[in-house]
């Protein structure tokens, strides 16, 4: 087995099992995941693994496509247990982020398309960070940082390492580890205030 198949496994497993406290917590009714982000996360990874296999990825795009099963499925689930706290600001950026996507199929330069797809991704993100300010207690911190490791291990098992095979996962590993302190500065505040 080589070095790049032992981080594509590493970042599957660790990527599957950053799932687990968050389905936990849906069930256990502590999370309330954002329809708008995980629906986006969800068509982004499934087109985001396609693109990335297709420029030569390999084993960097499993966590990807195992990551947009999850993330559908987390937005199934956001569809009866998910927020009630959906502003404006979060249509805007739902709106934005469908119209990127749309913009990103018609695109035929892969280059062109991960820049796209790794704005989308920012975008679909701002949502869940408004509300990881606003109710920090409302996300599993330890998803987040899970899916960062996760996709920094991804980057390890590139095949071939440029900014089409990259940029996506390096988004990826930056937005999930700013969500992750946004909920423990705000749950650190928050304790600090109540004490």
């Amino acid at each position: 087995m080589n070095v790049q198949t032992i981080f594509a496994t590493l970042s599957a497993v660790i990527g599957i099992s950053s799932f687990v406290p968050y389905l936990r917590d849906i069930f256990r009714l502590k999370t309330t995941p954002h329809s708008y982000s995980w629906l986006i996360w969800g068509l982004l990874q499934g087109t985001g693994a396609l693109a990335m296999i297709s420029s030569g990825a390999s084993w960097g795009a499993a966590s990807v496509t195992i990551g947009a099963f999850l993330c559908t499925s987390v937005f199934l689930l956001s569809l009866r247990y998910g927020t009630k706290n959906i502003t404006l600001f979060d249509t805007v950026c739902f709106i934005g982020a469908l119209l990127a996507t749309a913009v990103w199929f018609s695109l035929h330069d892969a280059l062109l398309a991960i820049v796209l797809v790794s704005l989308i991704d920012l975008l679909a993100f701002l949502p869940t960070f408004r509300k990881a300010y606003a109710e920090p207690y409302s996300e599993t911190t330890l998803t987040y940082v899970l899916s960062g490791i996760a996709d920094g291990l991804a980057i390890l098992a590139l095949g071939t390492f440029s900014v089409t095979t990259s940029l996506y996962l390096f988004t990826l590993v930056v937005t999930n580890f700013a969500c992750a302190g946004i909920l423990w500065l705000r749950r650190a505040r928050l304790w600090s205030q109540a004490n």
